[in-house]
């Protein structure tokens, strides 16, 4: 008598892009177990592939984690508030323990004008918000990992934004896939998406899930520069090099390799002008020593005097270049009592061979 071998029921094979998720996220060493996690979600192509990239993964068993959706209304558009119903459909439709969070900004969207400013600086609030939005939730569900979907496409438009403002080799470096969320805080910002996913991969994944993702009529709004650097500036650029998001990209990835040895070597600049002297001023920051800072290399001084400089304020807002360059010229000749202005009211002065900051 002959026994039928019984099959037993197999798992769905993973999708290549939830697969690549999951490289990803163990690439960085992060928890696939017994950890909360928020993902900032839309409703957008991008975050919604990432939450239903996480769901696939779950679902496989191949990860156990708590996940939390949260979606910041900013009132900028009509119909944002059918955004914040869809998105917490979604997560209701996936029928899974993921929960959502619903949270409302109170932005105002500028009158049009001739210039870039007013679509900068909404940019930039949105930005603001939502940030502060995540790390609210992250701390009231005790969550150690923020997720959002930045791809590669992202980080080529913020390349090139940084690039037409003319900035250092720090700004045009690569997005981190980890960084914390705030200055010293122990919630960690997680982009898993920023070295490998395209927007035409999140687009494709969403609709072999047969999910129809939202639509942002301000992607298609040219008042933002990020925006005509999408639909103006990089298809022109494609034109020359049809992979230039992963050209821009790959030199991102070497311009951090190089930035970060920089930083490590305008660290031990710094050390070194402040070594010969350890009394302090009334900013409680280490008064600097010209002749060490006049002998190096300008890149590595520069270096130097800005972390010397977002010590003492907590920040870099408003510092440019000029303002270094104008620090720097206190080194040359021997002359003290000589005077360099920074923004927010601080002074750099010169007094007895070092460099101090008062305000």
């Amino acid at each position: 008598m002959t026994h039928s071998k019984t099959r037993l029921p197999t798992r769905p094979r993973l999708s290549t892009f939830a697969a690549g998720l999951l490289a990803e996220w163990r690439r960085l060493d992060l928890p696939v177990a017994d950890a909360s996690v928020v993902v900032g979600g839309s409703g957008g192509a991008d975050s919604s592939a990432l939450l239903l990239a996480f769901d696939e993964l779950i679902k496989n068993e191949k990860m156990n984690l708590e996940i939390v959706v949260a979606h910041l209304d900013h009132g900028l558009r009509k119909d944002s508030r059918a955004d914040a119903r869809w998105v917490k459909q979604l997560v209701e439709s996936l029928g899974s323990d993921i929960g959502v969070v619903i949270g409302k900004a109170d932005l105002k969207k500028p009158r049009k004008t001739s210039g870039d400013a007013s679509g900068a600086n909404l940019e930039q609030a949105a930005r603001k918000a939502r940030y502060a939005f995540l790390h609210k939730i992250a701390k009231a569900k005790n969550a150690k990992l923020v997720v959002t979907a930045h791809t590669l496409d992202d980080q080529a438009e913020t390349i090139l934004m940084r690039l037409l403002r003319g900035s250092a080799a720090e700004g045009l470096s690569s997005i981190v896939p980890v960084r914390p969320l705030t200055t010293n805080s122990d919630i960690s910002l997680i982009r898993p998406l920023v070295s490998w996913a395209r927007r035409t991969d999140t687009e494709n994944y969403c609709l072999r899930r047969k999910i129809d993702f939202r639509i942002d009529e301000m992607n298609d709004d040219e008042t933002f520069s990020r925006v005509r650097i999408r639909k103006q500036l990089l298809p022109l650029m494609k034109s020359f090099n049809p992979r230039v998001v992963e050209a821009l990209n790959r030199t991102a990835a070497l311009l951090s390799e190089d930035a970060e040895a920089l930083s490590e070597a305008a660290g031990s600049l710094l050390e070194a002008a402040a070594q010969s002297s350890g009394q302090t001023n009334e900013t409680k920051v280490l008064s600097l020593s010209v002749s060490v800072l006049a002998q190096a290399p300008a890149a590595l001084r520069r270096r130097a005097l800005r972390e010397w400089i977002l010590r003492a304020r907590g920040n870099l807002r408003r510092v440019e270049m000029v303002h270094l360059l104008a620090v720097e010229g206190l080194l040359r000749g021997e002359r003290g009592g000589r005077v360099a202005e920074l923004p927010g009211g601080m002074k750099v002065v010169r007094k007895r061979g070092r460099l101090e900051l008062i305000r």
